[in-house]
C-alpha cells in the first residue's frame, strides 16, 4: 500500500469512531505517558496542539506546565515547524491549518529537549512514523538528537508495517 492509500485508509478509520471514543483513547494514552518515568523526570518537553482527528495531548501539556516543565509547542512558519515556549492557554491563537499555536518566545536549544511527543497518521511495530505528507516533522525530528521520541496514535493507527524511507527518523516508543 502506498503512503497516500494508507493515509486515506486511516482517515476512513477515524471517521468510524465517535468523538467520545477518540477522547477516551486520548485520555488513556495521556494517563499512560503521565506515569512514565521518562516523562516524570523530563525538564523540557515537546508536545503539539492537536487537530480534531489527532490524539489530544492537552492533559500532558497542562500537567507539564503546571509542574514547571518547559513545554514547547510547534508553530508553522513557512515550510518548517518553529518551536515556541508555551505560556498557558491564553498564549495560543489559531495559526496555520486552524491549529492552536503558541505566541511565546522562540526556542532553538534543540539539544536540551528531553522528550518529544509526536503525532502521526500511522506507526508500525518497527517504530516508523507516517505523517500527513507535508514533511514538517521530517524536517524537525533530525534536530532533536537527544530527545526520547514517543509517537502517539489511536489503536487503529498502529499497524504491522508502514512504508518508510532511509531518511525517516524512527521513534523510540509508540503509544
Amino acid at each position: 500500500m502506498t503512503k497516500h492509500e494508507l493515509r486515506t485508509q486511516i482517515r476512513a478509520a477515524k471517521r468510524q469512531h465517535s468523538p467520545t471514543q477518540l477522547a477516551a483513547f486520548s485520555k488513556n494514552l495521556c494517563d499512560k505517558i503521565l506515569n512514565m518515568p521518562i516523562y516524570q523526570s523530563a525538564h523540557t518537553i515537546l508536545l503539539y496542539s492537536p487537530l480534531n482527528d489527532e490524539v489530544d495531548v492537552f492533559l500532558i501539556v497542562n500537567d507539564a506546565y503546571r509542574n514547571g516543565k518547559t513545554v514547547l509547542l510547534p508553530k508553522v512558519v513557512g515550510e518548517d515547524l518553529e518551536l515556541r515556549i508555551y505560556k498557558g492557554v491564553e498564549s495560543l491563537e489559531r495559526g496555520a491549518f486552524g491549529i492552536l499555536e503558541p505566541m511565546g518566545e522562540v526556542f532553538d536549544d534543540f539539544d536540551t529537549v528531553d522528550v518529544a511527543i509526536i503525532p502521526g497518521m500511522a506507526f508500525d511495530k518497527a517504530n516508523h512514523r507516517l505523517g500527513r505528507g507535508k514533511g514538517y516533522y521530517d524536517r524537525l525530528l533530525p534536530r532533536l538528537k537527544n530527545a526520547y521520541k514517543i509517537g502517539v496514535c489511536f489503536p487503529f493507527q498502529f499497524l504491522n508495517e508502514i512504508p518508510s524511507e532511509a531518511h525517516d527518523v524512527v521513534m523510540d516508543e509508540i503509544n
